[in-house]
């Protein structure tokens, strides 16, 4: 019960998804093609509020529910890591029609085919978590 605002800020961002369309594929497809700047501007006003809040969170502004100040830790610069992750990213995303955030929306809208992409998402996340010791930093 303690954590009924992160299951009511998960439903808004649900909602705001679904209503903006940034979970459909026909969205997604104009996107990978330079046709609509939809897409483009959704995620460009994402980084810009991440930026936002990055800053507080780096200025102290901004606490974890427990009242801690959140600690980023600064990560190395890599292009040729950047280029590569990024790459593997866009390619399951184009690939797939949705990046990790929607899946959970088009499950909820009665998409089901779409947790054949959880399911590779999850099998994903858990052979990165068995390798990352081994991944160059």
């Amino acid at each position: 019960m303690k954590n009924i605002k992160f299951l009511i800020l998960g439903i808004f961002f649900g909602i705001v998804l679904s209503k903006s369309e940034a979970i459909s594929w026909y969205r997604i497809y104009e996107m990978f093609k330079f046709q609509s700047f939809h897409m483009y501007g959704i995620i460009g006003s994402a980084v810009a509020v991440s930026m936002a809040f990055i800053y507080f969170f780096k200025k102290g502004t901004i606490k974890d529910y427990l009242g801690n100040q959140i600690l980023i830790k600064e990560k190395k610069k890599g292009f040729i890591r950047t280029l590569i992750g990024g790459t593997i990213f866009g390619l399951g995303w184009a690939l797939a029609g949705a990046c990790p955030a929607p899946i959970f929306v088009l499950i909820g809208q009665g998409i089901f085919p779409i947790i054949i992409v959880l399911i590779g998402a999850m099998l994903g996340a858990f052979i990165y978590g068995l390798l990352s010791k081994k991944l160059p930093n």
